[in-house]
């Protein structure tokens, strides 16, 4: 099943950072991861993986660090900032309230 590109597009930066919040990763295994916890359900492309990593290293919330490989090329590796952890608390508390408000719409049951 496809997702509609403006609903990935929008909750991006929100998934990149928690699954930075628990490691560090560089972007090819981030995308993996994300596919991985979706159930193979989204993959999301480098169109939208490195702009959005971009976004969130220049407000501060993400790093990156290039790490040598024993094989292949070097790897820009990303990790979540103190900025980014505080930040990251606030988006998962409006993403709650927010899926709480569109299941109420929607005359659904909270999940």
């Amino acid at each position: 099943m496809g997702f509609d590109r403006e609903l990935v597009k929008g909750s991006t930066s929100l998934m990149i950072m928690n699954i930075l919040s628990e490691s560090e990763m560089y972007g090819y295994q981030l995308s993996k991861e994300m596919v991985r916890r979706s159930n193979n359900q989204l993959e999301v492309k480098e169109g939208t993986l490195y702009p959005a990593l971009h976004k969130l290293e220049k407000k501060g919330y993400i790093t990156s660090v290039w790490r040598p490989q024993t094989k292949g090329p070097d790897r820009k590796y990303y990790k979540l900032t103190e900025e980014g952890r505080a930040v990251l608390q606030q988006k998962n508390e409006e993403w709650n309230v927010f899926v709480k408000m569109v299941n109420n719409v929607l005359g659904r049951d909270p999940v």
